[in-house]
């Protein structure tokens, strides 16, 4: 199944591309999480390594955080009533797309407007950027959980080898 961003999702204005790399980063761990089959949700590839459900949770509690804390955009409890691939794909769903409109409605002005970093002053777009980076390590993390565990590979920047060529961010 093959899905893409919005075809009208550019948002006008010098941070515009923020909401619309969000978009796009939205399929992308989800089409990752789902990939995994619910047998595999205690794989960890080494002891010291979150196992895959330990990676999902930290990654819709971690940007939840972020988002309040510091960029003041709070989309309630974060933790899926399902422990399941599926429960955590429609909880972070659900939660980043309301960021993501509220992010849409943001003006240039707020995107330069201080917030904290923990305990540095960075600008909204310093710290949503570094989000994204965030997102984007926990996300090769769980890549590499599925090459290991032998499973196909979505889309994520392009096709991959189990894509035939393709685009395609959920199997």
């Amino acid at each position: 199944m093959a899905s893409s961003p919005s075809e009208t999702s550019a948002h006008p204005g010098t941070y515009g591309f923020f909401p619309d790399t969000y978009e796009t980063e939205i399929l992308k761990i989800t089409g990752i999480w789902l990939a995994f089959p619910e047998d595999s949700l205690g794989f960890r590839p080494a002891p010291k390594s979150r196992s895959v459900i330990e990676q999902m949770e930290h990654q819709v509690q971690s940007e939840g955080r972020w988002m309040s804390t510091m960029l003041g955009i709070d989309t309630g409890d974060p933790n899926p009533a399902e422990k399941t691939v599926r429960g955590y794909v429609e909880q972070y769903r659900s939660d980043a797309n309301r960021r993501l409109e509220i992010l849409r409605a943001k003006s240039d002005d707020w995107w330069r407007e201080t917030g904290q970093f923990f305990d540095v002053p960075r600008s909204h777009a310093w710290i949503f950027l570094r989000r994204l980076n965030h997102s984007t390590h926990h996300r090769g993390q769980l890549i590499v959980y599925l090459r290991i565990l032998g499973l196909r590979v979505p889309s994520v920047y392009g096709p991959t080898a189990d894509t035939s060529g393709r685009v395609i961010y959920q199997f």
